[in-house]
């Protein structure tokens, strides 16, 4: 293939998982004659989702770029993963596309699953247009469709299309904007036919529909309707391309990507709507040449590269770049993406997609400049991690290449995080959400030859004490030479729940001389880090009032000694009990399992604290709750089966609780079993 010229436009595929945009993506391909035949996801025969990974779960799990030519003009498409789970693939794409394809189900009942999405499309201010795919096996009408999505959007809907009717069959088209029928052809262009005699009421109805949501930004166009002037098709798909590059519609089409139905008219509707890479540096503020790099990938055939667009100039091998952070960087080889495969580049013209490789310090989130520091990117808040396990290896020696493959995955996928919990010495992975987590181990063990042993991440049980006690703690040892000898009294009295620890001392008489205090705290917070009920102790004060010393065996040991086994014996003795950590969970659903959910919460010993409209969104509600975090993993698996996967939620900690009853007993038992 050659390689993409300059005036690339990019084009991200996104939308609920199972829509097709994968299909529809090798629909595209087929028709620009970009590959010989059509491949299909089901088959596994797809130039997408090539993975081992995507093909064993059918379905996308990275952001896969394919590249074709079309009428003169080049192409760059970011197919992106649908599921919750991988979204920060789509977060990559739409940091450089120049539009959003959204590609959705034909389903009204299941438009609510495109609210997301759409309201990060706009908060992004990325431009878009919606395809509704699978149309040949529709069961509602477009019509209900439209209403169904009418409330997700800022911006009018705009249907570019009607669809015409064979029975309950879509059998073809009627494009408003030009005006003209066409009847579908498997696999070909469609065919251009008289518009049925039925549809002439219904067609001009919604034509003139779509010349008013038109005209709502064009004053000179709303003069023609209202003078009964017919606008000519300059005007109209003029303000077609203006009003979507700034947002002002969203432009509605349909087809089915299996069949080739309405592809080669998508083509068209892009080629003529995609603004240009210009205006996408304008909309991302960037200054003068620039190489924006949105994207790691350590799964070439070249090893290791840094995706990037470029903007502005065009980028040769072996440039000298600065990144906005001060550094200096050298392009290696310049590779283009297709499929599972590359193709290399002489040079990265303006617009296009590029791998760069050897460039082993530049990250998702750079932004490079030849001869200039360029000004820094905007950092968007990257997706919660809500799901962690606990992961290791069995043999030790495999500990490095553990932490360098983790490494390597972190940076290629910014919804991961990697984190040490150093009380438990617990390796922990969190990723958005179970399917994401299992995703990461997959690729550990196919990548990196490493099984890794994972399980859920331990909750930090603590416990604390309900009364107050004296206690003695004496260490006294003689074994020839000198002895160790060391005596304390301590006060031990619990504190209000969040204060901690404290120690003081009042001693008089010197009975403890004062160099051997700092040894008798230690030994206090010795004895706090495993407490009678086998957890760390907190809530607690505790005053040194008394004690005695010998001139020659005692030491800085011995005190700490007397220190720690006074305090052991105190916390017995004060009645200990257990705290559980306690979540702020903030939850976002659809209104349609709002109570469904609620009703989940209760079963998870939640306290639910309220319950709102989500602000902007229709028909969504945001639930707070205060939760155990014991509770948390099965809680999230539930909320996404109550909501078909489309609830998220956000948690934080926010205090510990007493744990009562059985579950209290359960954690005592676990802590009585041996490691």
């Amino acid at each position: 293939m050659d390689a993409i010229g300059s005036g690339a436009r990019v084009i991200a595929l996104v939308g609920p998982a199972g829509a097709g945009k994968t299909s529809l993506a090798e629909a595209l391909l087929h028709a620009a004659g970009a590959i010989p035949r059509l491949g299909s996801v089901e088959s596994g025969t797809s130039l997408g989702d090539a993975s081992a990974e995507a093909r064993a779960r059918g379905g996308s799990t990275e952001l896969n770029l394919m590249r074709f030519n079309w009428a003169g003009d080049d192409y760059i498409l970011l197919d992106a993963p649908g599921s919750v789970g991988f979204a920060a693939e789509a977060d990559a794409a739409l940091d450089i596309a120049d539009l959003a394809l959204v590609v959705l189900p034909p389903e009204p009942e299941r438009a609510a699953l495109a609210e997301p999405l759409l309201r990060d499309i706009e908060a992004r201010g990325v431009p878009h247009a919606i395809f509704v795919n699978k149309i040949d096996k529709a069961h509602g009408t477009l019509e209900d469709l439209l209403e169904s999505l009418e409330p997700l959007s800022k911006a009018a809907l705009v249907a570019r299309q009607i669809p015409i009717r064979k029975g309950e069959e879509v059998v073809g088209f009627v494009d408003l904007a030009l005006d003209r029928a066409y009847k579908y052809r498997a696999g070909q262009a469609s065919e251009l036919v008289p518009l049925p005699p039925e549809l002439e009421d219904s067609e001009s109805k919604a034509r003139f529909h779509l010349l008013e949501q038109l005209a709502d930004h064009d004053d000179a166009l709303l003069e023609q309707l209202l003078s009964d002037e017919t606008p000519d098709l300059a005007t109209v798909f003029g303000d077609l391309k203006r009003e979507t590059a700034e947002g002002l519609v969203v432009p509605v089409m349909f087809g089915s990507a299996v069949n080739g139905f309405g592809v080669r008219r998508l083509l068209k509707a892009l080629r003529h709507d995609t603004p240009s890479a210009s205006a996408t540096a304008e909309r991302l503020l960037i200054e003068g040449p620039v190489i924006e790099v949105f994207k790691v990938s350590n799964e070439t055939a070249v090893g290791r590269l840094s995706l990037a667009r470029i903007f502005g100039k065009p980028l040769n091998e072996g440039t000298e770049l600065n990144s906005s952070t001060g550094d200096g960087h050298r392009a290696g080889a310049l590779f283009g993406l297709h499929g599972g495969g590359t193709i290399r580049l002489k040079r990265g013209e303006p617009g296009d997609v590029v791998g760069i490789a050897k460039a082993d310090a530049v990250h998702a989130g750079h932004r490079l400049s030849e001869g200039v520091t360029p000004s820094a990117p905007e950092q968007r808040a990257k997706r919660t991690p809500n799901s962690a396990l606990s992961i290791g290896v069995k043999d030790h020696k495999d500990e490095v290449r553990l932490s360098t493959a983790l490494a390597k995955l972190l940076e290629e996928d910014l919804g991961l995080a990697c984190e040490t919990n150093e009380e438990t010495h617990e390796t922990l992975l969190r990723g958005i959400n179970e399917e994401h987590l299992a995703l990461a181990l997959d690729r550990l063990k196919r990548r990196y030859g490493l099984p890794v042993e994972a399980r859920q991440a331990a909750v930090l049980i603590r416990e604390t004490i309900r009364k107050s006690a004296t206690q003695r703690g004496r260490h006294k040892k003689q074994s020839g030479g000198h002895g160790q000898y060391g005596d304390v009294v301590i006060e031990v009295r619990p504190l209000p729940r969040g204060e901690g620890f404290r120690f003081e001392e009042k001693i008089s008489g010197g009975v403890v001389p004062k160099q051997w205090i700092p040894a008798v705290e230690h030994g206090v917070r010795d004895a706090m880090l495993k407490g009678p009920l086998g957890h760390p102790v907190v809530d607690v004060a505790v005053t040194l009032v008394d004690g005695s010393y010998h001139s020659v065996d005692s030491s800085e040991l011995a005190f700490r000694m007397a220190g720690r086994i006074a305090m052991s014996e105190a916390l017995a003795a004060c009645a200990p009990y257990l705290l559980e950590p306690i979540d702020q969970v903030t939850i976002a659903t659809p209104g349609s399992a709002t109570s469904r959910i609620t009703s989940a919460l209760a079963s998870h010993r939640a306290r639910v604290l309220g319950m709102t409209p989500r602000e902007g969104w229709s028909r969504w509600d945001t639930i707070e709750a205060m939760v155990p975090e014991a509770e948390l993993a099965a809680l999230h698996k539930d909320i996404r089966a109550l909501s078909q996967g489309m609830a998220t939620y956000d948690a934080h900690f926010d205090h510990l609780e007493e744990v009562n009853g059985r579950v209290a007993e359960a954690i005592a038992q676990r802590a009585s079993e041996p490691a």
